[in-house]
């Protein structure tokens, strides 16, 4: 053992500390950490994400497993945190300073009429989607507008739900009879995380960490950027990049990061594979779509800044080419 790893060993460790905690934060500074301490680390992240009433009896019956852990969230009271607190009251405040949506916003949305989901089913929904893969797309517009209840619109959930109608050509690529992603496979998701850990290089383990934090980083900072112009009275560049985001896809991160007040090795670990896991569909519907106008990840909003370097740095050269010369 290296004198840095010691050093930076003794800094690191306290009360409360896993050895897994540590073999990842000790990876994360770059210290010369076992390859096989590294990924057992990034495995235990994964099994660290339980549902309640899950394994009580075990299955292999998609419908099974979801009677038992949606028995245990009704038994825990355990439900999906739409929108935390913080986003909730940006949200209000926002609304209240500018009285209602910029008409931009509202004409992109075609299905302002869709009902809302509950957080029962927004629960059930993301239970569904982490035990058996993918989810029709009118499920996954209804869990978007579900997280935005404040506004009246929604852009990004609109454009989600009109896919086989606006683009039939794609959707016939991509989606299922069930209206389902069909590049994204089968099963529990958990487990093809666990693939991403055995499979992907311990660059890509570090990069996608880093990326982890930056993107809570910036959440964080958006939001106080936010409440600085809002304690102003003004709705200024932070407001409209919070509201851009709360129609697209980066809002997504910021509202993700204010659900975890606390972000322990071990969630940033799942985040990190999460976002690993991302780019390997990216790289699928890259395949499967040829030409995919990835400069689009470019336009603000669209997704925070450290995930859309990451996705471009996979879809291959042209595409992160294309995505620079829109910026």
């Amino acid at each position: 053992m290296s004198f840095d790893l010691i050093i930076a060993l003794a800094s690191l460790a306290g009360r409360g500390k896993r050895p897994a905690d540590l073999a990842l934060l000790l990876f994360a500074a770059g210290q010369p950490v076992p390859e096989a301490a590294v990924r057992a680390a990034f495995h235990a992240a994964v099994s660290s994400g339980a549902l309640p009433g899950e394994g009580d009896v075990p299955s292999d019956d998609l419908d099974e497993r979801l009677n038992q852990v949606s028995n245990g969230l009704a038994v825990s009271g355990e439900t999906f945190a739409l929108v935390p607190a913080r986003a909730r009251r940006i949200d209000e405040r926002i609304v209240r300073l500018l009285g209602e949506l910029p008409a931009e916003f509202a004409e992109l949305d075609q299905g302002t009429e869709s009902s809302r989901l509950t957080p029962q089913d927004a629960t059930l929904t993301a239970v569904t989607a982490t035990l058996g893969g993918s989810v029709p797309v009118q499920d996954i517009g209804a869990l978007l507008r579900a997280m935005s209840p404040s506004f009246p619109a929604h852009p990004f959930a609109s454009l989600v739900e009109t896919t086989q109608e606006d683009v039939p050509e794609v959707a016939d690529k991509v989606l299922a009879d069930d209206g389902s992603l069909s590049f994204i496979p089968d099963g529990d998701a958990r487990d093809f995380l666990r693939g991403v850990v055995d499979t992907a290089s311990l660059e890509d383990l570090a990069a996608a960490w880093h990326t982890a934090k930056h993107v809570r980083d910036w959440a964080l900072d958006l939001c106080h950027r936010v409440e600085d112009e809002l304690d102003d009275g003004q709705a200024s560049e932070a407001v409209m990049e919070w509201l851009r985001g709360r129609q697209l896809l980066s809002g997504l991160s910021v509202i993700e990061t204010l659900r975890d007040r606390r972000c322990p090795p071990s969630k940033r670990a799942f985040s990190a594979l999460m976002l690993l896991f991302q780019c390997q569909m990216f790289v699928m519907l890259d395949s499967l779509v040829p030409g995919c106008q990835w400069q689009i990840l470019q336009i603000p909003g669209v997704l925070p800044p450290p995930i859309r370097d990451l996705i471009l740095s996979k879809v291959g050269p042209k595409a992160a080419a294309a995505g620079e010369a829109a910026g």
